[in-house]
């Protein structure tokens, strides 16, 4: 059609071609480049409506489906595709081209390059597949940055780290239910226990927080909220609501019926995040035919209680606090230590739930003092980021007056070194009097004081619970059901055969032996080793 053959398709070259205009019937007429340069963003940018032929076709179509609910794509496209199509809704038709957006990054391979075929940087996707399963992957990527802009480095440690976070404490708690239920649990809301009460009321702000996360299209916060959550009901509920199971449903069928509405509904509100785990549990708890063809549930389905879930938080993080003060020490769990000392400016309202807080702590006392100038002080931080474009070169030297305990301070204003510090321009942070016996409790200006003074009871009653847990251990390693009822014969050094007899009640009804005879002869190599220096012969009673 030019008479000569293309060889470049760039300026000058191209400005050189002609030719005639078919369109033309007399033939006189020729085409020619059109001079003007315009970005090829021009033309993804027409999409919306050039896909449908507007304003030719399709204009009443057009009119009530635009603009677009939600567009996705790579965040390199924020100049050019995203702008572009605001540019030109805008001026075509004075509003956005789109409502929501989800910029995402780029997936990179274990080396930190670029996932490419030619480098081989990734994972097997069938190994990955065949070991973790599809929802470990969705899981990854749906969890993690890339859905907010950032790039992802695709490890198989980081996939299976999401199985751990969300799918185990899932499908665990749902086989501790399965396990221990010997009938089948129905639908409620209404226990008065008080750990049914809060699991609940997390459940009600979960369906709530997911909701909102998925209308706003952030879909990582969502992956948050069930991690969160999953975590509140495995390591807190179910842990302690054990005895209440074990004890069985006839007895405390409330305990069961709640976890199944809990399992039931997480299992929807996680639906879209891990649909092959949730449509398992989904199935095996109603017997219906798809958790993916039932209907999203509704916050107000369930009970809200903001200060019991405040407060029970708290109670977490006051047990969290006192235990990594005994994995500094090596203090294992079992050991019962003297006492705990919970600091907080309204520490009366955890006065209802000392019981929790001793068990969960093993202690034998927990004093609560709203007092936390007693057990630590708070330390004025500046932050020179926030004040030095103020302050200019006298940041430092405010630093300096912070530092050395030049400053005073009256309610929210803080005076160092003459200087008056403004709102946002410095922080507070809680110390310890005693780093060594102290921990700061997680999001609240708080801290606990573990006294871990001990006694020859003290040491006593831990190895006593130390046995309990190694005849648990022969229990499950003898293939008994969690129900039998056994004997035991505990061989005992002479030096430990006083703590054995007197707790020897207390570990018989623990591993429900209904013969318990303590012994210091040896046992033989075919008796189960306790402890170090403890073996045990055990049968079915």
């Amino acid at each position: 059609d030019f008479g000569v053959r293309p060889t470049s398709l760039h300026r000058p070259y191209i400005d050189e071609l002609t030719r005639p205009n078919p369109d033309d019937p007399t033939g006189k007429s020729t085409m020619r480049r059109v001079p003007d340069v315009l970005d090829v963003w021009f033309d993804s940018g027409s999409m919306p409506f050039a896909q449908v032929h507007y304003p030719f076709e399709n204009k009443d179509w057009f009119d009530t489906h635009a603009p677009a609910d939600f567009i996705v794509e790579y965040i390199g496209q924020t100049r050019g595709w995203f702008y572009l199509l605001h540019v030109l809704s805008t001026a075509l038709f004075d509003r956005p081209a789109f409502k929501k957006v989800v910029a995402h990054g780029i997936v990179l391979g274990d080396d930190g390059l670029k996932m490419s075929k030619s480098k081989g940087n990734y994972p097997n996707v069938n190994e990955v597949f065949d070991r973790d399963g599809s929802d470990a992957m969705r899981w990854f990527l749906m969890s993690s940055p890339i859905l907010r802009g950032g790039n992802l480095i695709v490890t198989e440690k980081g996939i299976r780290e999401g199985v751990r976070q969300a799918q185990l404490p899932m499908w665990n708690a749902y086989s501790f239910l399965q396990l221990y239920a010997s009938k089948k649990a129905t639908w409620s809301v209404d226990s008065t226990d008080v750990l049914d009460r809060y699991i609940l009321a997390k459940l009600h702000d979960l369906v709530a927080d997911v909701t909102a996360a998925l209308d706003a299209t952030d879909i990582a916060r969502a992956c948050d909220l069930v991690r969160w959550f999953c975590d509140a009901l495995t390591n807190w509920y179910v842990r302690r609501s054990r005895d209440r199971f074990w004890e069985g449903d006839e007895a405390h069928p409330e305990a069961f019926n709640t976890l199944y509405t809990v399992l039931e509904t997480l299992a929807l509100v996680a639906a879209p995040l891990l649909p092959m785990t949730t449509e398992v549990i989904w199935r095996g708890l109603t017997g219906e035919r798809s958790v993916h063809l039932t209907d999203f549930p509704s916050a107000d389905s369930f009970p809200a209680d903001a200060e019991l879930v405040r407060t029970m938080d708290e109670i977490r993080g006051v047990c969290s606090a006192a235990s990594s003060i005994r994995k500094s020490h090596k203090l294992r769990n079992r050991l019962p230590l003297p006492g705990l000392t919970v600091a907080l400016p309204d520490s009366e309202r955890l006065g209802d739930f000392l019981s929790i807080i001793r068990d969960e702590v093993n202690v034998k006392n927990v004093e609560l003092t709203s007092d936390v100038d007693s057990v630590g002080t708070f330390e004025v931080v500046v932050n020179a980021k926030v004040a030095g474009p103020r302050l200019g070169r006298d940041v430092q030297r405010v630093i300096k007056a912070v530092k050395s305990g030049n400053y005073t301070r009256e309610g929210d204003i803080v005076v160092a070194d003459g200087i008056q510090l403004q709102d946002g321009e410095y922080t507070e942070r809680l110390v310890a009097a005693n780093p060594d016996s102290t921990a700061q409790i997680d999001d609240v200006d708080g801290l606990v004081v573990l006294d871990m003074e001990l006694t020859p009871e003290l040491e006593a009653e831990g190895w006593a619970a130390d046995v309990i847990r190694g005849l648990q251990d022969a229990r499950k390693s003898s293939g008994f059901e969690v129900s039998d009822r056994i004997s035991v014969k505990l061989s005992v050094p002479a030096e430990k055969q006083e703590w054995a007899n007197h707790h020897a009640d207390h570990i018989a009804g623990e591993v429900l032996a209904t013969s318990f005879e303590v012994v210091e002869a040896d046992l033989g190599a075919d008796a189960h080793e306790v402890l170090k220096d403890v073996t045990a012969e055990v049968a079915k009673a």
